[in-house]
């Protein structure tokens, strides 16, 4: 382990005053508040930190000075059970190491004034409304923002309602040389007139005749990437659930589905051909009620 003295670069003979103003010249040029990032300097700084805790140590320093102990602080009669001074405690891993600083002003000022320098912007925060089919499908929105500028949003496929994308360096500036703060987007999405989601799914209730729900067809349906036909089977009644594959929202490695509920509607203008021929059926054993009067 570096001899105290040379870490500091002090005569044996110093005075404490003097190792303490060599220990607060030498932490001002490798504290790691101002060399960030910089690990020769940070273990420099350790060092030197070490050596002024041992040597601001009036006993510690006078049995070293005796050749009681070495600079580990081990006794010197048990060479062969020395370690690491780490056991002994590092100022910098501690608030005492920074004790010395107190009356040092210019130091401390110093170490603000880069933190400062450093310090990142704002997060700035926004609320974004978007359409249904924009969040199933993707798109970009624009936010006016209240200084008068604009921010273009991308609205990634299948973005959930309350999520909140983050913009990073879009936020406030920083008011030194550190880097924007990010720009925070909740979304909000507005309801379909038709379509529900259901996590990855998407549901529709679909209005269809008496002829296509009896006789079977296929019926032009929306869907959230535009119209298909869907066949309907011969005998379909209300409540009937087909499923669209593919056709829900984006996730990772594909789609969720659509799923149709058929929905059978009577015709809500008179009609006298369709009364006359409903009036006149009379399909045997036809009762849609059976089993539940009794």
């Amino acid at each position: 382990m570096e001899d105290p003295y040379d870490s500091l670069g002090v005569a044996r003979t110093a005075t404490q005053d003097e190792i303490r103003k060599a220990y607060l010249r030498l932490a001002k040029k490798l504290h790691p508040d101002l060399n960030p990032g910089d690990k020769a300097s940070e273990t420099r700084f350790k060092a030197v930190a070490s050596a002024y805790d041992f040597l601001s140590d009036a006993e510690k320093r006078r049995r070293f000075d005796a050749g009681e102990i070495d600079a580990s602080g081990a006794e010197a009669r048990h060479e062969k059970y020395y370690r690491d001074y780490a056991s002994q405690g590092q100022p910098y891993a501690s608030a005492s190491g920074y004790a010395d600083f107190a009356d040092t002003d210019d130091f401390l000022s110093e170490i603000f004034r880069q933190q400062a320098r450093r310090a990142r912007g704002s997060d700035l925060h926004y609320s974004l409304a978007v359409a249904f089919l924009d969040a199933v499908n993707g798109a970009t929105q624009r936010i006016t923002l209240p200084n008068g500028g604009s921010l273009d949003v991308t609205i990634a496929p299948g973005v959930h309602h309350g999520q909140v994308l983050r913009l990073r360096g879009k936020g406030a500036p920083a008011p030194g040389e550190g880097k924007a703060g990010d720009a925070l987007v909740e979304i909000s999405i507005r309801p379909h007139p038709f379509f529900t989601r259901h996590g990855d799914n998407i549901h529709l209730d679909l209005p269809v005749t008496f002829a296509e729900a009896v006789l079977g067809a296929e019926i032009k349906t929306p869907t959230p990437t535009g119209p298909v036909m869907l066949k309907a089977p011969k005998g379909s009644n209300t409540g009937t659930v087909l499923r669209l594959k593919g056709k829900g929202v984006p996730r990772d490695g594909g789609r969720g589905d659509l799923l149709v509920k058929l929905k059978i509607m009577a015709p809500t203008e008179a009609n006298p051909e369709l009364d006359a021929f409903l009036t006149s059926w009379a399909p045997a054993n036809y009762d849609p009620r059976r089993g539940m009067l009794t």
